[in-house]
């Protein structure tokens, strides 16, 4: 179907379901003493019917009513969104922190489905699973070299925690079968956590979550056994979240009775949020790394920070996702995520960014921020005495839209190439390092922990052969002479850190690109002073 051609029709469809939605969502809505609900449904279903019936070519009702409700949410302001029943369950995966499944991770090579990691005490790992393990079989579904898909992967393994799934596996040429009874398995949001000097803490954060606070919580206490008095908190490309986790973590971080955020809408009377316990990481000195990919949660945290002169903020401008949403149920199952107020800082900054109605426009904010220079150079022109506030402690700060951190450092691109970003997109060095280390389990084993690797695994000029060769053979990347020699020490450092997510998982790969990380380096710098 042309979509183009519709457009007239749809404008009619914004109208009635804008109606729609207001009387639906009014429970009280009633003319004359009758409701005039029905009214509206019935003419909503008599245009989806005529277009079933008598447009040129043949339409997608439920396609078309999603794509047309979610087209008029978008109008009002760019985070209220409707999701479909089927949507539901997987979006609150990522909230709540935990999902039904077996608990291992994996990767796709040559059509084959391989164990990159079971996690300890799960299902499959009480069933008997194993790294590097290949399943070929899910119950009587063959998954062996029938190009298979993440999401075809998820489809088959996860399930209600307390039901079966029978699994073949293939194992050093035996095969075997076992059988896996799905249990809830946690999504991890803290992905490092370790000592990145020998007073200085590192804890990264990948999304606010309802475990989140736990997990910070768990980190942190461990950190300061191992001697922590000062923290790198690392909220780069994390989206946000749970707001009450967010506010949980700065409460381990302001004495109590500090501003922490507050929230403010036409028919959401202003409330104020204040820490309110004995800090656990009062006495540690405090850096906070934010980029243009951290929102929501992850502003409010670094806005209470930088508000509450605790910290420092490194990095550059954060995304600007100020608005509130309220999940309102609606009778088929599907949810209806609707904008009821804004944030706000301690000092009164919002934290919303400017939104003219242009959705699209909207979210390729962050590279109209990479093609204006943004990401290199501070911007002045956000520098406006009109969005200037100021903090207790007596620093300028401003407003207009996301967090400017305190220290700005402009986006790192030397040693980047065209092969560079192609071997990374096709993820060569993901699937080079599963096979190395499948097929070096002895040598890498020799490794008691990240720190001897770091200092002793050397990607030698023999390993960056076998890399180059892989990339042209398994996946016709060709390798280019001059762009390699120009990412060689990139190229080596992404092999270095794949490798070492294999056997240390996230916070392994992280140890490694931390090292040599502006935003890192200079945290520590300011730390250490």
């Amino acid at each position: 179907m042309n979509n183009k051609a519709v457009y007239p029709f749809i404008g009619t469809i914004l109208i009635v379901i804008g109606i729609l939605l207001g009387l639906t969502l009014s429970r009280d809505s009633v003319i004359g003493g009758q409701s005039n609900q029905g009214k509206y449904e019935q003419k909503l279903a008599d245009i989806l019917n005529v277009l079933d019936k008598e447009y040129v070519d043949s339409v997608d009702k439920e396609k078309l009513f999603k794509e047309t409700i979610a087209d008029l949410l978008h109008s009002l302001d760019p985070h209220s969104n409707y999701i479909p029943a089927e949507d539901l369950a997987r979006m609150n995966e990522s909230i709540e922190g935990k999902f039904g499944g077996v608990g291992v991770r994996f990767t796709i090579l040559r059509d084959t489905l391989n164990i990159t990691n079971v996690i300890p005490n799960s299902p499959a790992y009480k069933a008997g699973m194993k790294k590097f393990d290949q399943i070929i079989k899910v119950d009587d579904t063959l998954v062996a070299g029938v190009g298979l898909t993440n999401t075809r992967v998820q489809e088959l393994l996860k399930g209600q925690a307390g039901t079966d799934v029978n699994v073949t596996v293939r194992r050093n040429g035996e095969t075997l079968s076992k059988t896996i009874t799905r249990g809830m398995v946690p999504i991890e949001s803290i992905t490092a956590a370790y000592m990145i000097t020998p007073e200085i803490g590192y804890i990264r954060l990948s999304q606010f979550s309802m475990t989140s606070a736990n997990e910070f919580y768990m980190a942190a206490l461990d950190l300061k056994t191992k001697g922590m008095k000062n923290l790198i908190f690392d909220l780069r490309f994390n989206g946000g979240g749970v707001m009450g986790s967010a506010v949980s973590i700065v409460d381990a971080l302001l004495e109590p009775g500090k501003p922490i955020v507050s929230t403010k809408g036409k028919n959401s009377p202003e409330e104020v949020l204040f820490s309110e316990n004995n800090p656990l990481l009062g006495g540690v000195d405090l850096a906070v790394l934010i980029n243009g990919s951290s929102a929501s949660a992850s502003e409010i945290v670094a806005g209470a920070i930088q508000d509450n002169d605790r910290g420092t903020i490194i990095g550059r401008r954060s995304f600007g996702k100020g608005l509130v949403q309220q999940d309102i149920n609606l009778k088929d199952g599907s949810n209806l995520r609707l904008t009821v107020s804004r944030y706000y800082t301690p000092t009164g900054r919002c934290i919303q960014k400017p939104y003219t109605g242009d959705y699209k426009e909207y979210m390729m904010d962050e590279v109209n921020r990479y093609e204006n220079g943004e990401l290199y150079e501070l911007d002045s022109s956000l520098l406006v005495d009109s969005l200037k506030f100021t903090t207790p402690g007596g620093k300028t700060v401003y407003g207009g839209g996301g967090i400017m951190p305190d220290i700005f450092i402009p986006l790192d691109t030397s040693g980047s190439s065209t092969y560079l970003r192609r071997l990374r997109y096709a993820n060569v060095f993901n699937d080079f390092a599963y096979d190395y280390v499948r097929g070096n389990a002895s040598k890498m084993k020799q490794f008691k922990n990240l720190e001897e690797f770091e200092q002793q695994f050397d990607v030698d000029e023999k390993l960056l052969k076998s890399l180059t060769d892989y990339a042209s053979n398994e996946h016709n990347i060709s390798l280019n002479e001059s762009e390699f020699l120009n990412s060689t020490e990139q190229i080596k450092e992404n092999l270095k850190a794949e490798i070492a997510r294999q056997k240390w998982l996230e916070e392994g790969a992280y140890y490694i690109f931390n090292k040599s990380d502006r935003e890192i380096n200079k945290a520590i710098e300011v730390l250490a002073n």
